[in-house]
């Protein structure tokens, strides 16, 4: 489309450009730098929440990426401003979000100014893309590219516009061009006849969809059916085949005694946009001696990229279950017999496993806590994790009602991202009750973004694992004589932390406090929910040993 702003800058422009191109939020920290483009994203109708730390900004805008059609912009003042932003930033590269890091920096000339770092050097070093605005005769052309680059190959992006080339005055008209249509990759016919005469061989076969296959998951369902193929997915894919009466939850880590027992017996292992990494396979556990192992992905630098496969086939994962479908022979019975469908409903959930109940007096077990929760809240939910030693118990207990449910920002393993998590969550998914489960470090470490939740009344519901302690460290470093001083800490009274920001808040230390919690879930919603939950010490979270194995 071609358009005419007069009198409008490179600022104005750039903001009008991306609005045009298509995305549904923006989030971020106003200041001097960013103010015009900000405005200029806001003019041309993009929604715009002002964040109160530029980690949080980043963070709600990749949750958003995640859980949304449209991809989210964030943007940043030039030097501190995105300093402040890089982790959230990294998160975002290292799981390839498609986002857009739109930030001022410092003009040429200013080689002396307080906010001059080399912004390029910094976004290539967390894996993030650097582009930037040159000139106003190009400003188009480097937003497109921009642009481009974040939504096709899934890439964050940071977008430089310098102060200098920010107040240029902008052509007198200028176009967006359209973009040609997503082009699907169909497999190669070798590799595709390879999967299916694989498929056909197996009496045991596993799926297991990764983010990559979020878009599959109908096709690889009627594939797995057909196949008599179970289904599973890793963590970040959680929900993607709820309600199948052969879909095992989680692979990995978070895998249930009797999801891990099936998987490790499969004679074939298909990852379907899934890394097959260390976390999904539990370092190889998962993976019998015997088992074949498939992977597809839309990129070739992925397969294989983890452990060794015997068969990699590039293509897209809807594509390629499609292709298969129409190849594989007749409906088989596979690994899909009335025994195993049996105790998959009976035994297939962390929900349905007996455990010895830790609580105390003083404090509840998180996993007494997180099945009653689950319990009480409605299906309609999106659960939004963040880091540390609590964080299998919400994974593992909280259902979701489809991929859209769960947001688990853990590819940088950063504490402190799970609030701003549930907020871009909750603003890409707004007709679902959004639910942030979060650890006390994580929490007070994030706690500026309770402030956000408040301003925006957003109806959401906190848990907070308190254990008074860095969690995973004090598990870890278990040795005898071990000093923890530097990773416990007094009780806090985070209730009355959240009631000082305007949320309602309750003290959870045993099942019978939680009827407040059925009390604000049943309404009327008019204010977020903090839970201040005192939990039982559970000596190293069941799936901690296994994640600590790779350090």
């Amino acid at each position: 489309m071609s358009s005419t702003v007069t009198g409008s800058t490179v600022a104005q422009l750039v903001g009008a450009t991306i609005a045009d191109l298509g995305v549904g939020h923006a989030f971020g920290v106003v200041g001097s730098g960013n103010f015009a483009v900000t405005n200029a994203l806001i003019a041309a109708g993009v929604p715009f929440v002002a964040a109160r730390h530029e980690g949080g900004a980043a963070t709600m805008a990749d949750a958003y990426s995640r859980m949304s059609a449209l991809p989210a912009v964030v943007t940043t003042h030039q030097g501190c401003g995105l300093t402040n932003a890089m982790t959230g930033i990294g998160e975002a590269a290292k799981s390839r979000t498609p986002l857009i890091v739109l930030t001022a920096d410092t003009a040429g000339s200013a080689v002396r100014s307080n906010f001059r770092i080399d912004q390029d050097a910094l976004a290539r070093s967390v894996g993030a893309v650097a582009e930037r605005v040159h000139s106003a005769q190009s400003a188009v052309a480097d937003t497109v590219r921009a642009y481009r680059t974040a939504v096709r190959e899934r890439r964050t992006v940071v977008l430089s516009l310098p102060l200098d080339v920010q107040e240029q005055a902008a052509p007198d008209s200028w176009a967006v061009p359209l973009l040609p249509p997503i082009q699907r990759v169909r497999p190669d016919a070798g590799a595709l006849t390879s999967l299916v005469a694989q498929l056909e061989r197996a009496e045991r076969p596993v799926f297991v969809a990764g983010r990559g296959a979020r878009d599959a998951g109908p096709q690889i369902a009627a594939l797995a059916e057909r196949t008599g193929a179970l289904v599973a997915t890793s963590a970040v894919a959680n929900g993607l085949f709820e309600g199948n009466p052969f879909s095992l939850g989680i692979s990995g880590g978070f895998s249930c005694p009797l999801t891990a027992e099936l998987i490790a017996g499969a004679d074939l292992i298909v990852g379907w946009g899934c890394a097959l990494n260390m976390w999904t396979m539990r370092h190889g556990s998962l993976i019998g001696a015997h088992a074949t192992v498939v992977q597809v992905d839309v990129e070739d630098e992925a397969l294989g990229a983890n452990r060794p496969i015997d068969l990699g086939v590039l293509g897209d994962c809807r594509e390629t279950a499609v292709a298969a479908l129409a190849d594989v022979g007749a409906t088989r019975s596979g690994y899909r017999t009335d025994d195993v469908r049996g105790r998959i409903a009976a035994q297939g959930r962390w929900n349905d496993v007996v455990f010895d109940d830790l609580s105390t007096e003083s404090t509840i077990d998180p996993r007494l806590l997180s099945r009653e929760l689950d319990a009480i809240l409605p299906r309609e939910r999106t659960v939004s994790v963040d880091s540390g030693n609590f964080m299998g118990y919400p994974s593992a207990y909280l259902s979701v009602p489809d991929e859209f449910g769960f947001n688990f920002t853990q590819a940088f393993q950063s504490i402190g991202l799970g609030l701003a998590t549930a907020i871009g969550t909750a603003l890409a998914q707004p007709d679902r009750l959004p639910v942030a489960a979060l650890g006390d470090g994580g929490f007070l470490m994030g706690i500026s973004e309770l402030e956000t939740v408040v301003r925006l009344g957003l109806p959401m519901m906190l848990v907070v694992y308190n254990d008074s302690a860095y969690g995973a460290e004090v598990h870890h470093f278990d040795a005898p004589g071990t000093d923890h001083s530097a990773v416990t800490f007094p009780d806090t009274d985070i209730a009355a932390i959240a009631r000082g920001y305007g949320a309602e808040a309750v003290t959870v230390r045993s099942v019978g406090d939680l009827d407040a919690v059925r009390a604000w879930v049943a309404g009327p919603r008019t204010r977020p929910l903090l839970i201040d939950a005192k939990v039982s010490s559970d000596g190293g979270a069941w799936w901690l040993a296994e994640a600590f194995k790779g350090h």
